[in-house]
């Protein structure tokens, strides 16, 4: 997730500052629309129908936005990297609630984002003025229902759920935060767990690099990780910490990556191998664990540094960080629609 560091000089896409404005100011402009598979997938050649929905959705100026997952229908929620608050909208009509799901407060950083729909319960990743921390908010009361601090953790970035367990990254320290979860999804209240990360990882010994980002599951319940510091996909075995690389054949190659978004045996990559596009993977089992497909990747004019994507309404939405723009603290934000495969 956040690879940058933001900056207040002067953003090298000011130019399109106006027009991407402009577009927010149409978002609520809704169109109905067939999106065709990439060719060569089981779907090529055939049209998918999904929901009307604006083209980008405005979020509150200055918001700093990073993490993004989608809970009931098309409802959203993001995270902020400036104070830690969780605003909350609908994706489908395009709009944000004036108040946000958890208030902000001074010294937190939200980075990951996860709804898990069993227990209703948003899980953030971040920081706070006392360190690396996790926390599970109700996705209807914004009431924090579990929160815990993590021993060691440098740099918390991305979050996933599993039956149970919650899954994090943390980007300076080569190990998974594990938290585990009753089987209604719901934490035990034991603290938190670590697996270290082994065999192929490619682990930074200077611990100042963005490795470990994004992390999703695979369809045989074993993780996917990206690492933005060297590139590319690693399986990584959930009992034992045990990473492989997987092999991507085609395409220009997962040079970076921030964010993990997966749809079945489709893996979405934001930022894999550029500052404005969404890399598209097909997924394929192999004897020995998992293969990648380069299956082109999703790009628009109103993408601005994507940090994170979910999928809701049969799109993909991505989240603009907009890392590097001018006055972070006061400029403007906004979520893209993309298509889905």
């Amino acid at each position: 997730m956040d690879t940058h560091t933001p900056s207040t000089s002067t953003s090298t896409t000011s130019t399109h500052h106006l027009s991407r404005r402009a577009l927010l100011a149409t978002a609520a402009a809704s169109t109905l629309v067939a999106v065709t598979a990439p060719s060569g997938s089981a779907a090529s050649g055939s049209a998918k129908r999904v929901a009307p929905a604006p083209e980008t959705v405005a979020l509150p100026d200055g918001l700093r936005p990073e993490g993004i997952t989608s809970g009931p229908g098309t409802t959203f929620y993001v995270g902020s990297l400036a104070d830690g608050r969780i605003v909350t909208g609908d994706l489908r009509t395009g709009t944000f609630e004036p108040e946000p799901l958890l208030p902000g407060a001074p010294g937190r950083s939200l980075r990951g984002l996860y709804w898990d729909e069993r227990s209703s319960l948003v899980w953030a990743v971040g920081n706070d003025a006392e360190g690396a921390r996790v926390w599970a908010v109700d996705d209807t009361s914004g009431a924090v229902e579990f929160t815990t601090a993590v021993p060691g953790g440098g740099f918390l970035n991305d979050v996933v759920v599993s039956e149970r367990a919650v899954w994090v990254t943390d980007s300076r320290v080569d190990r998974l935060t594990i938290i585990p979860l009753a089987a209604d999804g719901t934490p035990t209240g034991a603290g938190p767990i670590f697996r270290a990360l082994g065999g192929a990882w490619p682990s930074d010994p200077t611990g100042g690099a963005i490795n470990a980002n994004g992390i999703r599951l695979l369809p045989d319940g074993d993780l996917v990780l990206n690492n933005s510091r060297v590139g590319g996909l690693w399986q990584v075995d959930p009992a034992s910490g045990i990473a492989t690389e997987i092999p991507v054949r085609g395409g220009p190659g997962i040079i970076s990556g921030d964010g993990l978004e997966t749809d079945g045996s489709i893996l979405y990559n934001v930022r894999g191998t550029g500052t404005n596009a969404v890399s598209v993977l097909r997924l394929s089992p192999t004897a020995t664990g998992w293969s990648a497909k380069w299956a082109g990747a999703r790009i628009d004019e109103t993408l601005d540094v994507p940090s994170t994507a979910t999928l809701a309404g049969g799109w993909l939405w991505a989240v603009n960080a907009r890392f590097g723009v001018a006055s972070p603290e006061s400029a403007d934000y906004w979520i893209t629609r993309l298509p889905a495969v």
